[in-house]
């Protein structure tokens, strides 16, 4: 799993135990609120993916979290947060943290989107990024994007079923299909790129480490 455990110590202490008491909180809760099925989404699902790479401190996992979460995570941060500035949700998607209906502690842990983007950029600059993540991200999505069309297809995991909504244009074979191969192509593998580029930007931070452990 690419851990850096050789490296010691890269990931701190404090943040592992805060982000797993976190989950420990945060999951039951959504389960509670809004069923097994939420789990599938790679937000979500992202979040126990995760608390293992904190604990492993697996370069692999960040990056692959990175490749599936980075964009619409960032896209997801705007728009709340332009809603929040603004009254206005210019991209959408966070219009139930406004919902009065949802219990606000259910509201409040889904702040954690705020985070996630931040902590992985940090974390793939700080370990390094594995460009084996694109294709584990990948085959995520085709492991769990089925899923998540064939089971409780009403809760539109991941828009698994149609964008926003269930679509009905074209077949539920041809869209899931569709799905898969824009997903890897237009979304995966340029947020590959970027992330290639930012752990470039920053491999001295890496490297001297490497060079300092290996003179020893």
């Amino acid at each position: 799993m690419g851990t850096t455990a050789a490296l010691g110590g890269r990931i701190p202490l404090w943040l592992k135990i805060a982000w797993t008491a976190w989950v420990a909180i945060w999951a039951p809760v959504y389960w509670k609120q809004y069923g097994a099925q939420n789990f599938l989404f790679f937000c979500d699902l992202g979040n126990f993916l995760i608390a293992l790479a904190l604990w492993l401190e697996s370069r692999l996992i960040f990056s692959w979290q990175a490749v599936g979460l980075l964009l619409v995570q960032t896209l997801y941060a705007l728009d709340l947060i332009g809603a929040f500035m603004f009254d206005k949700h210019a991209i959408g998607g966070t219009e139930y943290m406004f919902d009065p209906a949802i219990p606000l502690l259910t509201r409040l842990l889904g702040l954690y989107h705020l985070v996630v983007s931040p902590l992985l950029l940090w974390a793939v600059r700080r370990l390094g990024y594995d460009p084996r993540a694109w294709k584990w991200q990948t085959v995520t999505a085709c492991v769990v994007v089925p899923i998540s069309h064939f089971w409780r297809p009403q809760f539109n995991v991941n828009w698994a079923a149609g964008i926003g909504h269930e679509q009905h244009v074209v077949p539920g074979w041809f869209y899931l299909g569709g799905y898969l191969v824009v997903a890897s192509t237009v979304v995966y593998w340029p947020t590959h790129l970027f992330l290639r580029w930012w752990s470039s930007q920053h491999a001295p931070e890496v490297s001297t480490e490497s060079t300092r452990l290996g003179s020893r």
